[in-house]
């Protein structure tokens, strides 16, 4: 009778194992498809004197968008600091976009710690731009506009 309800425990563990392997969710990105901000919309308001102005801040290797902030890579800690202090000065409800570029986000090293300290800072009005490839594929080549 042993071997049979050892059997059995092992059976209700592998069933078990498998049912929660259906249910396993990825973990979700800390921002949400409404906050993916197109390339073609923040150019639209770049160029848009009368638009008002988000602040943009670069957090990957160089601000080239035309009038962004350099931060930095915010996978290092020292620059995710320094877009801690930066964000301190600014009122909850900033229109603020975020940018990287470097790759994919899949792949970015950066995105992710921004965006997870704005949800922190609790801001409300936060946008990621929707950089599929890169910053050259998706704005520079675009005829975007650049920092001079």
């Amino acid at each position: 009778m042993k071997p049979i309800k050892n059997i059995f425990i092992i059976l209700l563990t592998i069933a078990v194992i498998f049912a929660l392997s259906f249910t396993y969710k990825q973990p979700t990105e800390p921002w949400s498809e409404e906050q993916l901000l197109a390339p073609a919309d923040l150019a639209k308001t770049i160029t848009d004197a009368k638009a008002i102005q988000p602040l943009i801040l670069c957090i990957g290797p160089g601000a080239l968008i035309k009038g962004s902030v350099n931060i930095g890579p915010a996978s290092n800690k020292e620059n995710l600091d320094k877009l801690r202090d930066t964000l301190e000065k600014l009122p909850k409800d900033a229109d603020i976009v975020i940018y990287c570029g470097c790759c994919p986000f899949e792949h970015c090293p950066n995105v992710r710690p921004a965006f997870a300290l704005l949800n922190e800072m609790h801001f409300t009005h936060q946008k990621l731009l929707n950089l599929e490839h890169n910053l050259k594929t998706d704005w520079i080549d675009k005829g975007y506009p650049v920092n001079n």
